[in-house]
């Protein structure tokens, strides 16, 4: 929607509602004040919203208008055709009652996934099998009374916006404060395009789960306490299925303290504790795989680093990542994962993980127990992984004692960089990979650290050219082993290499 478009809709409602005071719909608009809202704060909105947004579908559809007011309300139920335009002014706020809102519903199955992405209706704005739908405005949903987790039999409201099996979604403009779990959780949803919302939450902003056909864009996210932007491809629906033709681009990630983005004081957590989580990710559920997925134009800030983990079956493939900043990153600032932890049923195969392109990334004061991981499994490789133009800055300090620490497969577990502690290198540790190219990187560290830049392990095809990094005196550059045809050229000073095979090479 343009900028002149969007004035013009504004003047048109407000002409519309100053001269149609008493009139409860025209031109398929639907005051919810006129159905009886409040818009105070205190008194109970739901039955009001809902009624409106009936009257609407029973019409055909049409544009259910919150005019500037705080309108306390249980569950509302999205329906076809219907846009919810949330005007600069109001808040939608999601009671403390529990009673308000609906149960959550019987589960297609609740084995292989997190409960959050079991159930669906106990939230605040739902909808399933939906078609052509909106939410707009630049007003705000504030989840005060959602919760932010929950297990079987727990009947407390837990979502923001929740969205099962729809298509042609467009949500824009709004912001979402404390939005429970999940502030979007959108599973099974098609042609779903998330643009220039302000997110500060206290769990998930947006979970993309089994989807095609997403745009998220211009968006601000604040989560410190789990992911921002999360792509996911759980067995929620019952079925694998994949996410996949998506593009994040103009994005910001953030792990602020709670309240800090939207009222604008950017508060950071006390650095001594552990990191806040923020990031844009893929996975943990990983069931139907990732495929055909861009991200550009991103910038991450106080939170933790890009995350690509496949480890339940599906495969992860056709990525491109580029023009990424990040500052003050609490773990790995790539973290690539292959694992085997196989949450689904037991035909699944583990997963693939291929043709991944990571250019033009830039980071700042990053971690000082972890480098960059990428880590496939024995006998299954992560393939044609390609990495340019990059720049890390590392905290650093790490012991020269480290260099001899076993990096555990971890191939069971959940996926996340901190279960490797502290790594044998400083820089990119990377694991079981096949076709391996990398050019125009640099590392290095505010504080002398005496591990190696670079460990390779089980690497087949490697070319390695313009690698440099910073090093103590008497660190190996590069760590190699159990290495297949490794091409290193003009980097850290290090003689043009070429190694047909060995089991242990330090350069």
């Amino acid at each position: 929607m343009s900028l002149h478009y969007k004035a013009f809709f504004l003047i048109f409602i407000s002409f519309y509602l100053s001269t149609n005071v008493n009139a409860q719909t025209q031109n398929n608009f639907y005051n919810v004040k006129t159905f009886g809202a409040k818009g105070d704060g205190v008194n109970m909105d739901a039955n009001a919203i809902n009624k409106a947004i009936d009257e609407a579908a029973k019409a055909g559809g049409g544009t259910v208008f919150f005019p500037a007011g705080n309108y306390l309300s249980g569950s509302i139920h999205l329906k076809n055709n219907i846009c919810l335009y949330i005007s600069p002014g109001a808040t939608l706020i999601a009671s403390t009652d529990s009673t308000q809102f609906d149960k959550p519903e019987k589960s297609i199955n609740d084995i292989y996934q997190d409960y959050g992405h079991s159930h669906f209706h106990n939230s605040f704005i739902w909808g399933d099998n939906l078609h052509d739908i909106s939410i707009i405005g630049a007003g705000r949903i504030w989840g005060k009374g959602l919760v932010r987790n929950g297990k079987n039999g727990d009947e407390n409201p837990n979502k923001s916006i929740c969205l099962l099996m729809c298509r042609n979604v467009i949500i824009r403009d709004i912001s979402i404060l404390h939005g429970g779990w999940f502030a979007i959780l959108a599973t099974g949803v098609d042609n779903l395009t998330i643009d220039n919302l302000k997110v500060d939450t206290n769990r998930d902003g947006f979970d993309i789960d089994c989807c095609k056909n997403v745009k998220v864009s211009n968006c601000f996210v604040n989560s410190p306490f789990d992911d921002g932007i999360c792509l996911k491809s759980s067995f929620a629906l019952g079925y694998a299925r994949s996410t996949e033709n998506v593009n994040i681009t103009n994005c910001q990630v953030s792990g602020y303290v709670e309240g800090s983005l939207l009222d604008g004081t950017f508060i950071r957590y006390d650095p001594k504790n552990p990191s806040p989580t923020g990031r844009i990710k893929f996975g943990t559920e990983s069931n139907g795989g990732f495929k055909n997925i861009t991200i550009s134009n991103c910038v991450f800030d106080d939170c933790r680093g890009l995350a690509l983990e496949t480890v339940d079956g599906g495969q992860l493939e056709n990525i491109t990542i580029s023009n990424i900043t990040m500052r003050d990153i609490g773990n790995a600032p790539i973290f690539i994962r292959l694992g085997a932890r196989m949450r689904g049923p037991d035909s699944i195969k583990i997963s693939e993980c291929k043709r991944i392109i990571i250019n033009n990334i830039v980071a700042y004061n990053v971690d000082d127990k972890q480098d960059a991981i990428i880590s496939g499994l024995p006998e299954h490789n992560i393939e044609d992984l390609q990495l340019s133009n990059i720049r890390i800055y590392y905290k650093g300090g790490g012991p020269k004692d480290a260099v001899s620490v076993t990096v555990p497969e971890h191939e069971k577990d959940y996926p996340e960089p901190g279960r490797w502690k502290t790594m044998p290198s400083y820089g990119f540790y990377f694991r079981h990979v096949e076709g391996l190219k990398m050019h125009d990187v640099e590392v290095s560290y505010l504080k002398d650290d005496f591990r190696p830049p670079f460990i390779l392990d089980d690497i087949k095809g490697a070319i390695l050219y313009d690698i440099q990094a910073e090093k103590t005196s008497g660190t190996s550059s590069f760590i190699l082993k159990n290495v297949e045809k490794i091409h290193i050229s003009q980097s850290n000073e290090i003689k043009d290499t070429y190694i047909d095979k060995a089991d242990r090479k330090d350069l």
